[in-house]
């Protein structure tokens, strides 16, 4: 009977620990979105989410552990967004600008509303263990806008349509930190911006009869 009581208590206190996991998780990103990730402490994490530093170390154990797991969460997010924005079986055959459009739109929306994921992400030095993290869905990413490229060019050949893929991918990271911040007024233009270069540099690379360059 006492086995059967403690397995009865288990299910409520791995309950607890998940939900002390997920507030330490959006403690650490409330920081790092705040304050970027270099000057967040796991001591300023605990205070945030409410807990002392010990029961902290229990679930993590350092500012690095709790970085990689904040980074599985947006790796699962943001590859549905991801596939929001790639999957469509008639997202290939639309104009480049509505293509640009679509693709765009839930990327954007994702950065707007995750803001330590720039902190994070949209930085030079990225720790080699967020690189590796984050190395999958990048390659997803990729090998989708070059599936939607080789549709569009036939004629193409795959390896060229790839190189453009890849142009396009570091395009949207270069600027997606411009067109997402939510910290000055001007966000709006820069998404256009970014639509805009996107829309030129494919129609120019990779242009199709009705892809409009000039179209904003």
């Amino acid at each position: 009977m006492a086995d059967d009581g403690a397995d009865r208590r288990a299910p409520k206190r791995q309950a607890r620990g998940e939900r002390r996991i997920a507030q330490i998780i959006d403690a650490a990103a409330e920081l790092f979105a705040e304050n970027g990730y270099e000057s967040v402490t796991t001591n300023a994490i605990a205070a945030r989410a409410g807990i002392s530093p010990g029961s902290l170390y229990q679930f993590f154990a350092n500012k690095d552990a709790i970085v990689r797991a904040l980074t599985e969460r947006y790796v699962s997010e943001l590859s549905s967004a991801h596939t929001a924005a790639l999957e469509g079986d008639d997202l290939a055959a639309l104009p480049l600008d509505a293509l640009v459009d679509t693709v765009l739109t839930p990327l954007v929306e994702f950065n707007r509303s995750h803001r330590a994921f720039k902190a994070l992400f949209a930085r030079t030095g990225m720790p080699q263990t967020l690189e590796q993290a984050t190395a999958p869905l990048h390659q997803g990413m990729l090998d989708r806008i070059t599936a939607l490229l080789v549709v569009r060019s036939p004629g193409t050949p795959e390896q060229d349509v790839r190189r453009v893929a890849l142009v396009t991918v570091q395009v949207v990271k270069a600027l997606m930190p411009l067109a997402a911040g939510t910290e000055h007024e001007d966000r709006a233009w820069y998404d256009a911006q970014l639509r805009l270069v996107l829309v030129s540099y494919l129609a120019g690379a990779l242009g199709a009869p009705g892809d409009r360059a000039g179209a904003r």
